[in-house]
């Protein structure tokens, strides 16, 4: 009885959370094909979609060559460089993050700059990092970090701002040196902001660098979309879009799951 009650228990949360959006994305797909399922309509409907790129969805791991392959292949190719990107940016973020919310100089110093400088557009930077890198792809993942860097040099300043003075006062006690400092009170008291920029970091670098393999080619998700739209494939850019879009959402689960594993382990300390 406890185990057929646990299943039924699950299986009624497993309804709750998936079928609220699979009857919207049922409802969306509605609406989408009667309002472009006319003939000489500008968009294709999902029917069409199916037909002309159903193959994109069946097989996304398919390898006939070099530039012949699946939208899984490239989305994993556009993922690589998402996380050496993102893995830069969390390093350097997290530091600089953690001296100007810790200095007073550092933050007049360096506040300023970075206020300047998370407002240019991503795709600003590029032609900086070709005119550096002379290479598309140490441009690309240039353009990921520089572009997911602010939100974790902002959130980890003011995680660090926020540290109780409690906490300050028990590293006095103990007489922590500054990496115990800031590795035993500082990060773990900053975790919640630290992770809460690591999710906007992420989401940006995602739309960073389908923006940027757009301009640098590639094999990546993003070059495959330019590549379709010179080639007039819209249903092919459908389906894309489709795998950006879940990509993106799963790396936003990820980053939050992590960072509920880790927030939870520092409140329970």
């Amino acid at each position: 009885m406890g185990a057929a009650s646990a299943a039924g228990a699950f299986l009624q949360r497993a309804v709750r959370n998936i079928a609220p959006p699979l009857i919207t994305f049922g409802l969306i797909l509605f609406v989408w094909q009667i309002l472009y399922g006319r003939p000489g309509a500008t968009l294709p409907a999902p029917s069409v979609v199916w037909l002309q790129a159903g193959d994109l969805i069946q097989h996304p791991f398919f390898d006939n060559g070099p530039q012949d392959i699946g939208l899984g292949w490239r989305v994993w190719v556009s993922l690589q460089r998402v996380m050496i990107g993102f893995g830069l940016a969390t390093g350097v973020g997290v530091f600089l993050g953690a001296l100007v919310g810790q200095s007073v100089w550092a933050m007049r110093g360096l506040d300023p700059i970075f206020q300047v400088l998370r407002t240019v557009p991503p795709l600003a930077w590029l032609p900086l990092a070709l005119a550096a890198f002379r290479d598309s792809n140490p441009s690309a993942i240039f353009v990921i970090f520089i572009t997911s860097v602010w939100p974790i040099i902002i959130n980890t300043a003011v995680g660090v701002r926020n540290i109780p003075q409690d906490y300050r006062n028990v590293a006095l006690v103990l007489r922590l040196n500054p990496f115990e400092f800031f590795s035993k009170i500082m990060i773990p008291a900053a975790a919640p902001y630290i992770f809460t920029g690591l999710r906007i970091g992420i989401g940006l670098a995602w739309l960073a660098i389908v923006a940027a393999e757009m301009l640098t080619g590639g094999v990546g998700i993003g070059f495959f979309i330019w590549d379709a739209w010179n080639s007039s494939r819209l249903p092919d850019i459908i389906v894309a879009l489709g795998y950006i879009g879940v990509t993106g959402f799963a790396l936003d689960r990820l980053v939050g799951a992590i960072g509920s594993v880790v927030t939870r382990g520092v409140s329970a300390h």
